[in-house]
């Protein structure tokens, strides 16, 4: 009976350590994967390993599961990319809530918005983990190397690298408000095909993309310049509009709007923006990655 009573006393423990750290272990894995699907299965083997190992030779949890959940991630990562590329059209990151913010458990934002997102799926693995954990969790370089199995020295290379990688192809977004009004005054435009007005919003490279994996009726090639999306949305704008109703969500830590069409969720609809104006348009249309983000009933 002792015995009993000590093996279900070592699980409650087991089980009180994995969920006091669960919401930085799906951070590192939505951060690492651009998928709230994929992350809670990761965080889900996790578990599984973290219940069958010997945890007696564990001398800091906390440590221990988030090394098994990057080391994971990096090996998902790398299967992932290979089936993203027979996506059809472009590929978004599965959007995921950050209204409440139940599970992100992040001390920092960055990492998180979906300009960002994309850049980062131009990282290696190894420079994509060593952000996250640096820029998004603050873990010192050592910590880090110890998770990796690398040296110090290689580790500021590779959050070197990522950070140079970021900052070259993106100036920094605007704040959170703004990008609100940026994405409400885009909407008034594009439904009365303002075009001169859309113009004026968009940064002269900026980027429609529509994420729908082959559903009819969604573009699948991104748009580029302002005059040729604008163009575009002003020919959209004579019936797409006309069924539409907008609602109000947060994805990503940005607001998203939530686009129904006679009544049920057509997709999200959000913009990134820097100070010269919106850069990138982005539809996420795809049925199947709009499940994590909850919306106004």
């Amino acid at each position: 009976m002792s015995a009993e009573l000590g093996d279900l006393a070592d699980l409650e423990a087991a089980t009180a350590a994995f969920t006091q750290v669960r919401p930085r272990l799906f951070g590192i894995a939505y951060r690492m994967l651009s998928s709230v699907t994929e992350a809670e299965d990761l965080v889900q083997e996790v578990w599984l390993r973290w219940q069958t190992y010997d945890r007696s030779t564990v001398t800091n949890p906390e440590a221990f599961l988030a090394t098994t959940t990057t080391r994971l991630a990096i090996n998902v990562l790398q299967s992932a990319r290979k089936r993203r590329e027979t996506y059809i059209g472009p590929w978004l990151p599965e959007p995921v809530d950050t209204a409440a913010d139940p599970y992100l458990g992040a001390e920092r934002g960055e990492a998180l918005e979906f300009a960002t997102l994309l850049l980062m799926e131009k990282l290696t693995p190894g420079e994509r983990a060593a952000y996250v954990l640096r820029e998004a969790f603050d873990y010192s370089y050592a910590q880090i190397a110890d998770i990796l199995s690398s040296t110090e020295a290689a580790v500021r290379q590779l959050v070197s690298r990522a950070r140079k990688h970021l900052t070259s192809e993106r100036h920094a977004s605007v704040p959170a408000a703004e990008q609100r009004e940026l994405l409400t005054t885009f909407l008034a435009a594009a439904r009365s095909g303002d075009l001169a007005e859309l113009e004026r919003l968009f940064t002269p490279d900026v980027t429609n993309l529509s994420d729908g994996n082959g559903r009819k009726g969604v573009a699948r090639r991104p748009l580029v310049g302002s005059v040729r999306v604008a163009k575009f949305l002003q020919a959209i704008s004579s019936w797409f509009w006309d069924d539409i109703d907008i609602e109000w969500t947060q994805a990503n830590g940005q607001t998203a709007a939530v686009l129904r069409q006679d009544g049920i969720v057509y997709g999200l609809l959000t913009v990134s923006a820097t100070a010269e104006g919106i850069d990138q348009l982005l539809w996420l249309v795809n049925p199947e990655k709009n499940k994590a983000v909850q919306v106004p009933a």
